[in-house]
């Protein structure tokens, strides 16, 4: 056994409010560890990888103990802060596309799809409204000739994998949003959108009863022993087994160093869109386009999800922040992006402002792999998301579940056959060659940002 001490070097920052958790009632709160608990299982991280640990911890083991510990507030974290897709088909960011190969894309179904399948069944059981998880599939647009040769290529790609698919003309897209910006859409049917911190805060309340939730408890260290002991400013945790449910935030533990890759992503958010803005806007209440290129620009229209109010969303701008804090030139660079992509789209809305801005964290590996496994005895990592935090999050919380608890499933099997996270090169190459890669690409997405 090893028994030196785990000490966490640092403890990430996002940038801006967590803005789905912002325009929400306030939410129900939650205790801080303030004494010594003894649990049989302890969860660090309270996004979709731990909140899936958890329940899927509470189905597998029904008479044991289980504690979840979340830094800050629930759904305030990156979990309250992605753009809410639940993507069932290949979304690589690190492809042109967003495809792979063929037989790794099929296996990559197979489990986004048993993901959504679980994310479905917690909406069903706690009777989740479409306004929070809502199978409404996807929209991928462009509006270049470039975006449409990227959907041209996607479209074969779907074509290869035998997946179904409809192609949008641009009076069909502007019927849809209000606006006249897009060329072309490939609409497939398989993905859900979700108002991400409404879903987990509602998940959350529907595992209260079983699993002993802890806010703004971070975990600073990690005692080894028969009973790993965690450490939080206030109080301690005692648990015989521990999943580490963090994404990036494993490098900040020791772990897999070297091998993640830490970025930002940026989104700005309006104020409440009034009855004639809904009406100079035109379109459908609710929907969603991911841009044809990977670096474009993503767009939601949401409608109210409990006293919300109609508001757009408007994400774009990346950066590479390996030290797990944004810079506020990020943050300017993103808002003036934003600010330009939201005129082009909706000139119909001018004046209307933007009342949250806000930055969130990926964690992806070169390879596309997860950090995933046990990294010490009865310690198992579900970390590592590569931009698709709702369904592969969703996806690891439930494996470290299973693994941890000596399940066998094909579906776990299927997981399981991933290589390592491949070693990055060293700084500061890393960081001056990634963003300005990321610059690149944005410069090259052209009308699609």
């Amino acid at each position: 056994m090893n028994n030196k001490d785990i000490i966490v070097k640092r403890l990430p920052k996002d940038p801006g409010p967590a803005a789905w958790h912002q325009i929400l009632p306030p939410a129900p709160e939650y205790p801080m560890l303030v004494d010594d608990k003894t649990v049989d299982w302890a969860i660090v991280g309270g996004g979709f990888a731990g909140m899936a640990a958890a329940r899927r911890l509470a189905q597998l083991c029904p008479g044991e103990s289980i504690a979840l510990l979340e830094a800050r507030r629930l759904a305030e974290g990156p979990g309250g802060r992605n753009s809410g897709f639940m993507i069932d088909l290949p979304h690589e960011l690190t492809s042109d596309n967003y495809a792979g190969a063929r037989d790794h894309d099929l296996q990559q179904i197979r489990l986004n799809r048993a993901a959504i399948d679980y994310a479905r069944e917690i909406a069903r059981e706690l009777g989740m409204g479409r306004e929070v998880f809502d199978p409404c599939g996807k929209m991928t647009a462009s509006a270049s000739a470039k975006g449409n040769a990227h959907i041209e290529s996607y479209r074969q790609h779907l074509e290869s994998l035998g997946e179904p698919y409809k192609i949008w003309n641009a009076r069909e897209l502007q019927q849809w949003t209000g606006t006249d910006f897009y060329q072309q859409g490939i609409f497939t049917p398989g993905a859900v959108m979700i108002q991400p911190a409404a879903f987990l805060r509602l998940t959350a309340q529907g595992i209260s009863d079983r699993v002993q939730i802890y806010e703004n408890s971070p975990v600073l260290r990690i005692e080894q022993g028969a009973e790993h002991t965690l450490h939080s400013r206030h109080g301690r945790i005692r648990a015989k087994r521990v999943i580490l449910a963090v994404n990036g935030h494993i490098q900040s533990f020791g772990f897999f160093p070297r091998q993640v890759l830490h970025v930002f992503t940026y989104a700005s958010m309006t104020r409440r869109l009034t009855e004639a803005e809904v009406v100079a806007l035109g379109g459908v209440p609710d929907w969603g386009i991911l841009p044809a290129d990977p670096v474009g620009t993503t767009v939601r229209r949401v409608s109210d999800c409990m006293g919300s109010g109609d508001r757009i969303v408007i994400r774009n701008h990346v950066s590479l922040n390996q030290d797990l804090e944004a810079r506020e030139s990020n943050m300017q660079r993103a808002a003036r992006l934003q600010d330009v992509s939201f005129a082009r789209r909706f000139p119909m809305l001018k004046g209307v402002a933007m009342e949250h801005r806000w930055g969130g964290r990926l964690c992806l590996t070169m390879n596309s792999v997860p950090a995933f496994g046990e990294v010490e005895e009865r310690i198992w990592s579900a970390c590592a998301q590569n931009g698709l935090g709702t369904v592969k999050g969703t996806l690891s919380g439930m494996m470290a579940a299973e693994i941890a608890t000596g399940q066998q499933s094909p579906l776990l099997n299927d997981f399981l056959a991933h290589h390592k996270p491949q070693k990055l090169v060293p700084e500061p190459f890393l960081s001056l060659g990634g963003n300005l890669t990321m610059r690149f690409k944005e410069w090259q997405a052209g009308a699609d940002l």
